[in-house]
């Protein structure tokens, strides 16, 4: 048995709060669904609380922190890979304009691959090079995603509201 309480409750909150909402929204558009990114979150808070090291910067915590919440979203689609279920649609809970909609239907629809770059470059901001360091590739195969998904997204929005 692990013993919890090995990082400040204060501190656990802090980052909670802090980070909770980015961390989900990265979890969900690699995961597709609510309840399995709630899941990746509260595993990755988990991580943190047991076995996060001195960090040298907010913006070192923060890509510890994504870079745990990617391999937990990467364990739960392995295990769903293992062990297929009904896939629910959770996109519809979310309420968005026709348009947002849209979007992240194309977005939700692309590979995982491309979904996480993507996410990281627009939606959170990371350069290419923090990118590579996070997901364990070059930055030249972080632009190619990019590319690639920037791509996709396009075509896939097109079909969808052509």
């Amino acid at each position: 048995m692990h013993d919890l309480s090995v990082r400040p409750t204060d501190e656990i909150e802090a980052v909670v709060h802090k980070y909770g909402n980015v961390l989900f929204r990265i979890c969900f558009v690699m995961l597709g669904n609510k309840s399995d990114a709630e899941d990746a979150v509260q595993d990755t808070i988990l991580s943190f609380m047991q076995k996060a090291p001195p960090f040298e910067s907010p913006e070192h915590e923060k890509a510890w922190l994504i870079k745990v919440a990617t391999h937990k979203c990467r364990d739960i689609q392995r295990f769903r890979w293992r062990h297929p279920q009904v896939d629910i649609d959770s996109l519809h809970e979310l309420s968005y304009d026709r348009e947002s909609s849209g979007a992240i239907e194309a977005l939700m629809a692309l590979p995982e691959k491309f979904r996480t770059v993507l996410t990281l470059y627009y939606v959170e901001e990371y350069k290419v090079r923090e990118i590579a360091e996070m997901i364990g590739k070059t930055p030249s195969a972080v632009k190619m995603r990019l590319k690639k998904g920037r791509s996709l997204l396009e075509e896939k929005y097109r079909k969808e509201y052509t």
